[in-house]
């Protein structure tokens, strides 16, 4: 997994990994790694993170606004 760059200072993210249709993410004082994937909650919202996973910023809120708890699995 990649450390979460985190520009704002303020999210829960703290490391993230990319796959083709999935992204894993690993959140501050949680044990286990949320897998978001194409069939949950969908392409749209996965390479949206994606996308805010790369730039190091706005990943956390993103997840909250729009996400919520539709991950496909946690581990």
């Amino acid at each position: 997994m990649k450390t979460y760059k985190n520009l704002s200072g303020t999210s829960g993210v703290v490391a993230y990994e990319i796959g083709k249709t999935y992204i894993k993410i690993k959140f501050d004082g949680e044990s286990g790694i949320y897998t978001f994937d194409y069939k949950r909650p969908g392409k749209q919202l996965v390479e949206q993170m994606k996308l805010h996973a790369a730039k190091g910023q706005g990943l956390g809120s993103f997840i909250s606004d729009k996400v919520g708890a539709n991950f496909s699995s946690k581990k």
